[in-house]
């Protein structure tokens, strides 16, 4: 087992303007915040598309004045197979608490052009932790 630095334990990371990326990118850096235990302060005002991924790194916290822009899995805005839809929309939803994540399963993910916003103050409602 490998031990992770003091140092990098303690460093936060903080979001205020992310528009978002590729999903599977943004799933690597999550796990990697997760293993260095990192703290995640999403203090906005913008946090769109696969930044809101970021839900799930573990120790996160959201400031109640954030937007939240949540939307389904695409290639650059185009649909995707099926087969692949089902399944980004499930590695996405997986860093969601439960409320948000059958919320974005019934609704948010067929969504594919523009956003489903979500506040801070909405979040925190839902059990995120607030900054």
């Amino acid at each position: 087992m490998t031990s992770v630095p003091a140092a990098a334990q303690q460093t936060n990371i903080v979001v205020r303007n992310d528009r978002g990326g590729v999903i599977g990118q943004r799933a690597d850096a999550i796990n990697r915040i997760r293993a260095l235990r990192q703290r995640v302060e999403i203090r906005g005002p913008i946090c769109l598309s696969s930044c809101t991924m970021y839900l799930g790194a573990g120790d996160v916290c959201v400031d109640p004045n954030a937007t939240l822009g949540f939307h389904g899995p695409s290639s650059y805005g185009r649909p995707l197979t099926h087969a692949d839809f089902e399944y980004w929309s499930e590695v996405i939803a997986d860093h969601y608490p439960t409320q948000l994540k059958n919320w974005f399963m019934t609704t948010a993910r067929h969504r594919i052009t523009g956003y489903y916003k979500v506040s801070g103050v909405q979040l925190i409602r839902m059990g995120i932790a607030q900054c």
